[in-house]
């Protein structure tokens, strides 16, 4: 869906609530030509209790410490940034959303030291369903292990939301597509796998779940730690500091992604080699329906995941 056929009308930038069309920057800012900036995304649900975001905390949390490394100064507490986007989603009437907060530097003067650039910073909202297809979630999606490597965290840090790094992605994921696929699984330098263009990714084998460890280059996901705890009070041993190497793409049980987008998505094909049954395994299953079932009717166990609308 594109922007301009969203009924969606408000962004917050900078303290105010703009006109759309009035949300805009210098054509020399900072973060335009080198990437200086950080971002986050979040899901706001329909429950039944009304609209929630999803580990908003979580995602706070992780956006400023993402701007550390930078030296960004984020002008505005996590009780503002809260205030304002509660008051973004209930102005657009919105049951459900995608929520994008982000932190740039803005224009001053080019060069590559940004500390004269002013920190921005924005958030918008707007209706947004399944990412990598309405049947996704379902039927799975067919994937291709990609020609481009992941950075690694002596290049640039892996644990930062960094705008300018996810050029990375945007190449895997154009190849990927290029080539047939939905989606791109991207190999670290070491050759072993280390995650989606942007999800995480989830190994069955024999009934244990198996994801990529941080140390493999691997951002911190939000959902791939609500999942990890989801399957563990299934019952599930989850291995998350593992190491999986390339070739286990193609005898796994079971794969899938999970991601703020992508939800909980099975991959049922890697290079076109068919993942188990080249269906939704019975692990996913239920994996991903516990956690919508946690998503639609916030228990209490898991009450602290949820800001209310």
């Amino acid at each position: 869906m594109a922007f301009d056929e969203m009924d969606v009308d408000t962004i917050w930038m900078d303290g105010e609530f703009l006109d759309w069309e009035d949300a805009t920057i210098h054509v020399l800012t900072h973060a335009l030509h080198y990437g200086t900036g950080i971002f986050e995304g979040v899901r706001c649900y329909e429950t039944d209790t009304g609209p929630a975001i999803f580990r908003w905390d979580a995602h706070l949390d992780r956006f400023y410490e993402s701007a550390k490394p930078y030296e960004l100064d984020i002008p505005y507490d996590p009780e503002e940034l809260t205030e304002a986007t509660v008051e973004l989603i209930r102005r657009e009437e919105l049951s459900s959303c995608y929520i994008r907060p982000i932190a740039f530097y803005g224009y001053k003067r080019l060069g590559l030291n940004p500390s004269e650039g002013p920190p921005r910073t924005a958030i918008a909202v707007w209706p947004w369903g399944t990412y990598l297809g309405e049947d996704a979630l379902e039927q799975g999606v067919d994937v291709g292990v990609s020609s481009w490597r992941k950075y690694s965290s002596s290049q640039i840090p892996t644990s930062s939301k960094t705008t300018g790094a996810y050029v990375n992605s945007v190449l895997a994921s154009l190849e990927a597509r290029r080539h047939g696929y939905v989606e791109a699984i991207v190999l670290n330098d070491e050759g072993n796998v280390a995650e989606g263009p942007g999800e995480n990714l989830f190994l069955v084998r024999d009934g244990e779940i198996f994801t990529t460890g941080l140390a493999e280059g691997i951002l911190d996901g939000i959902t791939r730690r609500s999942v990890i705890q989801v399957a563990r009070d299934l019952g599930y041993t989850v291995h998350d500091e593992a190491t999986i190497s390339r070739g286990e793409l193609y005898t796994a049980d079971e794969l899938f992604f999970t991601g703020t987008a992508a939800e909980g998505t099975p991959i049922r094909s890697v290079d076109d080699t068919a993942v188990g049954e080249r269906t939704r395994g019975p692990v996913t299953e239920d994996v991903q329906s516990r956690f919508f079932e946690i998503l639609e009717t916030q228990p209490d166990e898991y009450a602290d995941w949820f800001v209310p609308v």
